[in-house]
């Protein structure tokens, strides 16, 4: 026969440590103002009870949904399709499964998709929100600023004026693209090419500027637009070997870009490294050991960022000092393989 005994109420705790509800609720609840022998009462009578609360009635009563709305601002095909969102998700999802919190992920189609995600984070459904794969021109951190969700962003904000108590986690991407090519120049390379990520993110637009930092002026015609795609790093390569044939060096955006160009450098004869050397930026190693040859890159702990920003957002008041902007720049290292 099936044991359909009732579960525990919080009136059945109350009787059993001797005090009221109210008192029960304040201690369940995380609440202030219960002097320490009536917490341990309750907590004993909550133990020997077996009380579970109704999850229900704890959020009217804290506000809190043990819940946490992860924003990318990218089309799902995208999402889906490149690695990096993965790794970033699965060092989130690692953090917040550790502390109870639950992952709400929301995806943008398009712009009419920004103002649902407003009116959904606005509504009170999650205790905050980790924001990352913005555009210089996306309305969501307005809208995320209004609907007054305590937030962490992923990447360099590029849009922070006027926005208060911005908190970001990034990687150093300037400092990890000046690397890159140094150790191009270093291996004898004169014409060192750049292809860039999409320029509308400030990820591609500091990995711009490392290359800048190295090769100023001189590389200016040999810099080519991509948009963090293998099909965009195809389209790059072919444009620059058309517009500079004698290039002798490529720093890709990321591994997706470079990954599209050595295919491109493939069909055209080019051998890597002999005739042409490629560093991308990621070491997503999917991508990296799997490419042919296999690709020196820049390395970016994704996995660690997606957790640090849950991290910041959990206990974003004891790990960070008071103050505007609060941002976590976390190292990039140079993994060398043989295609440099």
């Amino acid at each position: 026969m099936t044991d359909t005994a009732p579960r525990p109420t919080l009136e059945a705790v109350a009787a059993r440590a001797g005090v009221s509800r109210a008192t029960v609720s304040r201690v369940v609840n995380g609440g202030d103002g219960v002097r320490e022998p009536l917490v341990e009462r309750v907590r004993r009578a909550v133990e020997e009870l077996g009380y579970v609360p109704n999850q229900a009635a704890r959020s009217l009563v804290t506000r809190r949904h043990d819940a946490v709305a992860v924003v990318v601002a990218e089309p799902e095909t995208r999402v889906f399709a490149d690695p990096f969102f993965a790794l970033q998700l699965r060092g989130i999802s690692k953090e917040l499964t550790a502390h109870d919190n639950q992952l709400v992920l929301l995806l943008t189609e398009g712009r009419d998709d920004h103002a649902r995600v407003g009116r959904y984070l606005a509504g009170g459904h999650v205790d905050g929100a980790l924001v990352f794969s913005l555009h210089l021109d996306d309305p969501l951190p307005g809208l995320i600023q209004r609907a007054g969700v305590p937030t962490v962003f992923g990447g360099r904000p590029g849009w922070s004026d006027g926005l208060r108590d911005v908190v970001y986690v990034d990687s150093d991407n300037r400092g990890g693209a000046r690397d890159a090519v140094r150790h191009l120049v270093g291996l004898g390379r004169t014409r060192v090419a750049h292809i860039t990520g999409a320029l509308d993110q400030t990820s591609a637009v500091d990995r711009l500027e490392g290359f800048k930092d190295v090769m100023g002026d001189a590389g200016r015609e040999l810099v080519v637009r991509g948009d963090f795609t293998p099909a965009g790093g195809e389209r790059a390569m072919r444009e620059l070997l058309d517009r500079c044939p004698d290039v002798d060096a490529v720093f890709a955006a990321n591994d997706l870009t470079a990954a599209g160009a050595l295919r491109v450098l493939r069909e055209r004869g080019r051998r890597v490294p002999e005739d042409v050397a490629v560093i991308g930026f990621d070491d997503m190693l999917p991508i990296a050991e799997q490419t042919d040859p296999p690709l020196t890159t820049v390395r970016q702990d994704i996995e660690e960022m997606g957790r640090l920003m849950a991290r910041l957002l959990l206990h974003g008041d004891e790990e960070t000092p008071p103050g505007t902007p609060a941002g976590v720049v976390l190292p990039t290292t140079l993994v060398r393989r043989a295609s440099a």
